[in-house]
């Protein structure tokens, strides 16, 4: 059965493995879940990623999480916000901040899949993806 939302089918899979320990973890491929992990990786939230051929030829991303020194995930949460059934869009100067700027908004605009504190650089809005802390 396919996901009625890909990318909260994405994070809750990252958030899930990243709890559980795991080493890394592997998504069906998008250009907007690749926009994604693009921004989590320069982040700093994950270790790398790489975008591979799984047995039955299907694109995957496969995502490698990241640990601090005491085994603990440096993913804390994952939020999306837009939902198919309600989109939620934003103005530059209206652009909410993650736990006080600790975390990341990712944010899609006209110029492309950015996080919050650069939408607000360019001065361009546009949906609230979700939140990562």
């Amino acid at each position: 059965m396919a996901a009625s939302d890909p990318i909260a089918d994405m994070l809750a899979k990252v958030q899930n493995a990243a709890k559980a320990g795991h080493e890394k973890v592997d998504v069906p491929t998008s250009k907007m879940k690749l926009e994604i992990v693009k921004i989590l990786k320069t982040e700093g939230y994950i270790k790398n990623f790489k975008k591979v051929q799984d047995e039955n030829e299907h694109s995957i991303i496969r995502i490698f999480l990241k640990y601090d020194d005491s085994n603990k995930a440096v993913i804390h949460g994952m939020k999306k916000i837009s939902t198919p059934g309600r989109r939620v869009y934003s103005g530059y100067k209206e652009l909410p901040r993650v736990y006080n700027g600790y975390g990341t908004l990712i944010v899609s605009t006209s110029s492309g899949v950015t996080t919050g504190k650069k939408a607000s650089e360019k001065m361009v809005g546009g949906e609230l993806i979700c939140q990562v802390w």
